[in-house]
């Protein structure tokens, strides 16, 4: 009888080991299932991956932000975008759509910042009270409500002055993240975020606090990363976000008037059409005319991929006696990496100026990507392959900007919101980045010259400082974080 039930004992751990067995099995395949789909199959929403056509223009406007310390030591702080910014809203009548990633000004609390989110919100609504029947759309991310557990003052302003505000929605996207999304989406999506917070906010201390369902949400690191505004009079396409604590960061923007008005305002509906949970009254592209320019100038409008497309495309014609500039907060792109090397073989001579990764908003951070991969680059030891830090002292080296002085031919400079990482250049981020091309005697590629030249040679400021200045005693186990983080998407960058 004792044997009988050690048998049936035995028998039923067996079954039921086999059951456990199974059930991980189908899971791991199921979850495998996910990540398939969510990162390779998935069609995404239509009008993204934008390219828009080339359209002559007589002139491009250049615009910077600069932060750092003069001959005597002073920090001296240039801030050009959101002056122009404000005044090109300033001079709407009919229309403004705008995208900005980050638009909020909570801080740490530790230093003053320039009130950059309540003086474009100012702006909106002052020109909203002027023009009552100017129509105001506004797309920005949830990380500003870091997933519905709070509305931040500056949006809650807008939505009560009748601008019509556009959460971009981002389980549409493709995964970035895809490990942990697989989980997030087949356990916890079904939950939702809001209620009352109780984690202290990971953006800023003097936020308020968030769930912990909106924390988990955050952690798959999606984002429409997108900054532009456009209104019947022009466009500008940036770096730059409209978030306090990001107010001293360096930054650049590009000015147009156009016909490529009509291309950005046609790739920002695409996004309304797939976010919005009500009707925005949008403006009726049909209704207006963008006077066709003649001029040198050739610029287009690009997006999410079709960035990337165009980066990897003007780095292979790089060729002897080319000069490529690259200022870029996350470079970590193989295949850009790649063809920066393959520029330097075909004798064009590489200045990258990169921020060292190792602060942001008063936080410490690690120097991923940055480090490794300038540790990388500098392995190489090729003559034609320079490296420098931007000088950074609070603030972030926050430019993404491409530019090739051309030996012959026209030069050709690709600026805007995308890092060259993976998640902003392989259509899983939303980003938006301007390509021009025109001879050097156009001021636009006088003006990009310079601003690379004088950070190179630190022409009336220390804005930058030697490779050395950043080198890390921790280069291999950087390399290797980095290396696997590559592997298995598993980054914040």
């Amino acid at each position: 009888m004792k044997n009988k039930f050690a048998r049936i004992q035995t028998r039923m751990k067996f079954l039921l080991k086999k059951k456990r067995s199974w059930l991980f099995i189908v899971v791991v395949l199921w979850l495998s299932g996910v990540i398939f789909y969510h990162t390779s199959y998935k069609t995404l929403p239509e009008g993204l991956s934008y390219q828009g056509n080339v359209h002559d223009m007589e002139q491009v406007e250049f615009f910077r932000d600069l932060t750092y310390p003069d001959e005597n030591g002073k920090t001296v702080h240039e801030l050009e975008i959101f002056q122009e910014i404000n005044d090109l809203i300033g001079e709407a009548e009919e229309f403004v759509v705008i995208d900005m990633f980050l638009f909020n000004g909570y801080t740490d609390g530790k230093r003053d910042f320039p009130q950059i989110s309540k003086e474009l919100a100012d702006a909106i609504i002052k020109q909203k009270e002027k023009h009552p029947d100017m129509k105001a759309v506004f797309i920005t991310d949830q990380v500003n409500t870091v997933y519905n557990s709070y509305q931040p003052k500056a949006i809650e302003r807008l939505r009560a002055n009748d601008v019509d505000v556009v959460m971009t929605s981002l389980s549409e996207l493709r995964d970035s993240n895809p490990l942990y999304s697989s989980v997030y989406r087949t356990f916890f999506q079904w939950f939702g975020e809001k209620g009352d917070g109780w984690i202290g906010n990971p953006m800023a201390k003097q936020a308020p606090d968030i769930t912990f369902r909106s924390y988990v949400k955050m952690m798959n690191i999606k984002a429409n990363h997108r900054k532009l505004v456009v209104t019947e009079d022009a466009a500008i396409v940036s770096t730059a976000n409209p978030h306090d604590a990001s107010g001293y960061h360096e930054n650049v923007a590009f000015k147009m008037k156009g016909p490529i008005q009509r291309d950005i305002l046609e790739a920002e509906k695409a996004v309304v059409d797939y976010s919005a949970d009500e009707e925005v009254d949008y403006p009726d592209m049909e209704s207006y005319q963008f006077e066709e320019q003649t001029g040198s100038i050739n610029a287009q409008f690009l997006t999410e991929r079709k960035i990337y497309e165009a980066i990897l495309a003007d780095l292979e014609k790089a060729s002897e006696n080319d000069t490529v500039w690259l200022g870029m907060y996350y470079l970590a792109d193989r295949k850009i990496l790649g063809r920066l090397k393959e520029a330097a073989d075909h004798g064009a001579m590489v200045n990258i100026i990169l921020d060292p990764n190792k602060t942001a908003f008063g936080n410490t951070k690690t120097g991923l990507p940055n480090l490794p991969v300038a540790a990388e680059l500098k392995k190489l030891d090729h003559p034609n392959m320079n490296i420098r830090w931007y000088n950074v002292g609070k603030e972030q080296f926050h430019t993404k900007m491409l530019y090739i002085d051309k030996a012959k031919g026209d030069h050709v400079i690709i600026g805007g919101s995308a890092n060259y990482t993976r998640r902003n250049l392989a259509n899983l981020n939303l980003e938006a980045d301007v390509r021009i091309q025109a001879p050097q005697k156009e001021q636009v590629i006088q003006e990009v010259r310079d601003y690379f030249e004088n950070m190179w040679t630190n022409q009336g400021g220390a804005y930058t400082v030697d490779y050395k200045e950043n080198e890390s005693e921790l280069n291999f186990l950087l390399s290797l974080t980095y290396r696997l983080q590559k592997l298995i998407w598993f980054t914040t960058y």
